[in-house]
């Protein structure tokens, strides 16, 4: 039993690492309030709790079904990465190029606007952007399944069976639940910056985001490139 609740501490905290540095809710929460800085507080609390369940369940199936979804696709991690990687380095573009007005708090009519919101709309923009690619981006995706690999490659017996399923449920649930409380509290985060310290914040965080999908881009493109070498370097070799 000792030797089970070890196995099980020892991969949590491994899923917990592997993921936390890449996913960064706190990092993220600027982000989130920018997207969502229209919308009233139960509204973003709602938004909160959808892209907690989001990334629930996104990073479960990256973990456990994402290489085979990937393969009956035929779509390789390089190419998840440099679409994702686009994805992020357009939104955070988009965010980098907000005008002052854009990024000003609402006045009393917008604010009545947007409540009316409808939950439908609301369940469109938790999944995407503010989930996917924001919160699990294409490094995060790329970092599950290959924990996913992992613990079903080296686990055997009733360690894969039972207890790295439920150490995987249990250490992605931590994160989904890390992400909704640094979501549901960002107004309460970024009121301490003031006005002018949150846009300063938020035009630092974009340019973060953007180089972070220019540089997750690169590394889908050096891949690529690099498996078209040796497979160049291969057909070389068997002419000669």
């Amino acid at each position: 039993m000792a030797e089970l609740l070890s196995h099980f501490t020892s991969k949590y905290l491994f899923i917990v690492a592997g993921l936390l540095p890449i996913m960064n809710p706190p990092g993220m929460v600027p982000i989130f309030f920018s997207f969502t800085r229209r919308n009233s507080t139960p509204d973003r609390a709602y938004l909160a709790r959808r892209i907690a369940i989001y990334c629930f369940v996104l990073l479960l199936a990256s973990m456990y079904v994402g290489s085979f979804v990937l393969e009956i696709f035929g779509v390789s991690l390089p190419v998840v990465q440099l679409g994702g990687g686009l994805l992020l380095t357009f939104a955070a573009w988009r965010m980098l190029n907000d005008s002052p007005a854009e990024s000003s708090p609402p006045s009393a009519e917008e604010a009545v606007e947007e409540v009316g919101v409808g939950r439908d709309l609301l369940k469109q923009r938790a999944f995407f952007p503010l989930t996917f690619p924001l919160t699990v981006g294409p490094g995060s995706i790329s970092v599950a399944i290959t924990i996913g690999a992992a613990l079903s490659s080296t686990e055997k017996g009733l360690k894969k069976l039972a207890v790295a399923p439920v150490a995987s449920l249990a250490a992605v649930a931590t994160l989904s639940y890390v992400v909704y409380l640094c979501y549901r509290h960002s107004d309460k985060v970024l009121r301490y910056l003031g006005s002018t310290g949150t846009v300063v914040f938020l035009r630092l965080t974009a340019f973060i985001l953007l180089c972070m999908g220019i540089q997750i881009m690169w590394n889908g493109a050096s891949a690529l490139v690099g498996e078209l070498l040796r497979d160049n370097a291969a057909l070389l070799g068997k002419l000669h």
